[in-house]
């Protein structure tokens, strides 16, 4: 009984352990992207808690990859039209956050 104890001891911590890096692997707090206009830093974990579904801005979800992972290189959209659609469309439906060149490009 006791071997039958401390087994189950183990795979329980075991599976607490395996969810708890599964919880935390949640991408960069912090990603910088550079760009023409000046560098943009986004605060990927802010935007996480803020928003309950991943797909929200990663829209076939964090495992599809690159867009030319699925767009072809003739369709795939370029990603500063992508980035200024989905978040200068979020920051002005939910009127929060900077919808200026200069509220996220820094020289």
């Amino acid at each position: 009984m006791k071997r039958f104890i401390a087994v189950l001891t183990v795979v329980a911590l075991f599976a607490l352990g395996s969810a708890a890096v599964v919880t935390a692997d949640t991408g960069p707090e912090v990603i910088k992207l550079p760009a023409s206009m000046g560098e943009v830093t986004f605060q990927h974990k802010a935007h996480q808690d803020r928003v309950d579904d991943c797909t929200t801005c990663h829209h076939q979800g964090v495992e599809a990859g690159a867009c030319r992972s699925c767009h072809d290189g003739t369709t795939a959209p370029k990603a500063k039209d992508v980035f200024h659609k989905r978040c200068k469309g979020c920051h002005k439906e939910n009127k929060s956050g900077p919808t200026k060149c200069s509220g996220c490009h820094v020289k």
